[in-house]
């Protein structure tokens, strides 16, 4: 994740060895306020970086959201910074520590690559999730037989399926509690008809989403099968938007061995804007919901 509007990064494979208080989020916030803190006052990260005996690198990670934010380094930072006031001070290391605390996602870490942290927290914390998908139904909106279906497609086996069940069994909760997201998805109707476990599981799949669908929160469109290209075609991706105003939209595109996070605004605007151009043209939502009523009675 990157600070508003400096461009993005790779996070690369796994190397060896309440929403808006998400310590995600909190975090990546926090690491923008010191950042724009430093540039008010036109210190270099080599100078901050000097206040914490670190390296401008390591100012870099604290700015970004990428790494906890000790107490002492938040002290001399807010001392260099002039920020004085007991009460701001206060306030900014009271949320730095509950930023530090770790969330649930964590206790699943045996089966969940670095790079895909990072998403899982700003999941939890985005106020709208929108979605295309053109090979599976997105994870967020998979029923449980669907899901270990498709976790069994990957390199796993016993166990790592199951906890990886679980795991996204546990992030579809943010979908039913108080204040939940709004869940926007769009789905190729080819990936409804691609066989994806026993024609059973096919059919409860698609009943899932029926119910689904009829929740306020959840919107579904499907692009129908045939349709002619458009602009994302074949290249899943998921925007994520905050209510936090120090958190910028982020655009997530997942790979085989790693993540692209994306906060640039011209490259979240181009990738919204290729979306709605998309739902403009594809089956409303209530289009949708008689489309799968078919694929349900077809069997």
């Amino acid at each position: 994740m990157i600070a508003k509007g400096a461009g993005s990064w790779n996070e690369p494979a796994e190397p060896q060895g309440a929403a808006g208080s998400a310590p995600t989020a909190l975090r990546i916030a926090l690491g923008a306020q010191l950042r724009q803190l430093r540039e008010v006052r036109g210190i270099s990260r080599e100078e901050a970086a000097d206040a914490i005996r670190g390296s401008d690198a390591k100012i870099s990670r604290m700015e970004l959201g990428r790494v906890g934010l000790k107490d002492r380094d938040v002290r001399d930072l807010l001392a260099l910074y002039g920020i004085t006031d007991p009460t701001e001070r206060d306030q900014f290391l009271a949320l730095a520590k509950q930023a530090n605390t770790q969330g649930w996602w964590h206790e699943f870490g045996d089966v969940m690559p670095r790079w895909f942290e990072m998403f899982v927290g700003l999941e939890q914390a985005a106020s709208v999730i929108r979605t295309y998908e053109a090979q599976f139904v997105p994870g967020l909106l998979q029923s449980p037989e669907y899901a270990r279906s498709v976790i069994g497609l990957g390199p796993w086996a016993g166990q790592d399926i199951e906890r990886r069940l679980a795991l996204r069994m546990h992030r579809q909760q943010l979908l039913t509690r108080p204040n939940a997201p709004k869940v926007w998805a769009v789905i190729e109707e080819t990936a409804l008809r691609r066989r994806t476990g026993s024609p059973e599981v096919r059919q409860a799949q698609l009943e899932h989403l029926a119910t689904l669908t009829a929740r306020q929160n959840i919107t579904l469109q499907l692009v129908p099968d045939p349709f002619g290209g458009h602009p994302v075609s074949g290249v899943p991706f998921t925007l994520l938007r905050f209510a936090e105003p120090d958190l910028p939209d982020v655009v997530y595109l997942e790979q085989l061995t790693g993540a692209l996070y994306l906060d640039k605004r011209r490259d979240v605007d181009h990738y919204a804007a290729a979306l709605d151009s998309l739902c403009a043209q594809i089956l409303t939502p209530d289009e949708t919901a008689a489309a799968l009523q078919r694929l349900i009675d077809e069997g």
